[in-house]
């Protein structure tokens, strides 16, 4: 207990972005993989040696297992390509690191004409970053993503250049931002690999945790005049696999895509990610019941 607290303590010395959940976690960032020699990593999943791996449509696929980041299986994971919405999962990051759950945001006419995915978010509207947190998670709301940029930065332009310093921080190496909402642009792509560093990021914060497994939900304007039903746009979260979240993302560049965390009846988890196929959910549950099945923990 005393050696634990010890390796804590000094990772939180040489790693400014360490925290208090699993160690392992660190291992994202370079001065993590310094670190995973000094600290106790988790134990690593072992492959059973009579598996095949499954063979699948989507153009880019990982799967992953959260505590150790051991890549349990991979498809073409360094293709640079349009990522949809789960670009809002950096959107979410940076507002949970710089911003309150409680602080009040004034919707721009710019953030409420937003096309696409939306929540119908009003002009003059004044409601809590929480709600419109939940707006991107649950729903995926265009619009409150638009909203929470200008919120945090004071523009969008600047809004997406703290997306992609993060994406430097994290060492997402083929990530490239341009919009916090996910609309396919040239310049705005990540790939599996990175998708996958992120998500492990982003899970580690309890609000993720608990909103990315909300099927559906009421939010509300501050004074309570205006309330915007959320409705989870991930149909693995009824299935018969105990998936966790996490977000979903199409555009006709993209494609469909998702990330998925799952956990097994042992507490094991691990986070897919599919970019560009042709059946998303179908392909995440092929893939987690063959690594949950392949591999031993």
């Amino acid at each position: 207990m005393i050696t634990t607290i010890l390796s804590l303590y000094i990772a939180s010395i040489l790693n400014p972005f360490a925290s208090t959940e699993p160690v392992q976690a660190m291992g994202i960032y370079p001065q993590g993989k310094y670190l995973a020699s000094l600290l106790h990593a988790a134990p690593q999943p072992v492959k059973k040696t009579d598996k095949i791996a499954p063979v699948l449509k989507a153009t880019s696929s990982i799967a992953v297992d959260i505590d150790s980041g051991k890549t349990l299986f991979e498809s073409n994971v360094h293709e640079k390509r349009a990522i949809a919405s789960i670009t809002k999962l950096m959107t979410a990051a940076i507002v949970l690191d710089e911003n309150n759950l409680n602080e009040v945001v004034t919707i721009s006419r710019e953030a409420a004409s937003v096309p696409g995915s939306k929540i119908w978010l009003y002009p003059g509207e004044k409601i809590q970053v929480q709600n419109l947190l939940y707006s991107i998670i649950i729903h995926s709301g265009n619009d409150a993503a638009w909203a929470l940029a200008e919120y945090n930065a004071g523009s969008v332009e600047a809004f997406v250049d703290k997306m992609n310093e993060k994406a430097k921080k994290l060492g997402l190496e083929n990530t490239h931002f341009t919009n916090p909402a996910g609309f396919d642009d040239k310049d705005n792509y990540s790939t599996a690999y990175d998708v996958s560093i992120l998500g492990r990021y982003i899970y580690r914060k309890s609000f993720v945790r608990h909103a990315a497994a909300i099927k559906e939900l009421s939010v509300t304007s501050v004074n309570g005049d205006i309330t915007h039903n959320l409705q989870s746009t991930n149909d693995l979260l009824d299935s018969y696999l105990n998936v966790k979240g996490l977000k979903t993302g199409h555009t006709e560049k993209a494609g469909l895509c998702l990330v998925a965390i799952t956990e097994n009846e042992f507490g094991n988890r691990i986070l897919t990610v599919m970019l560009n196929s042709p059946n998303r959910f179908e392909e995440t549950k092929i893939l987690t019941d063959w690594a949950f099945r392949s591999f031993i923990w």
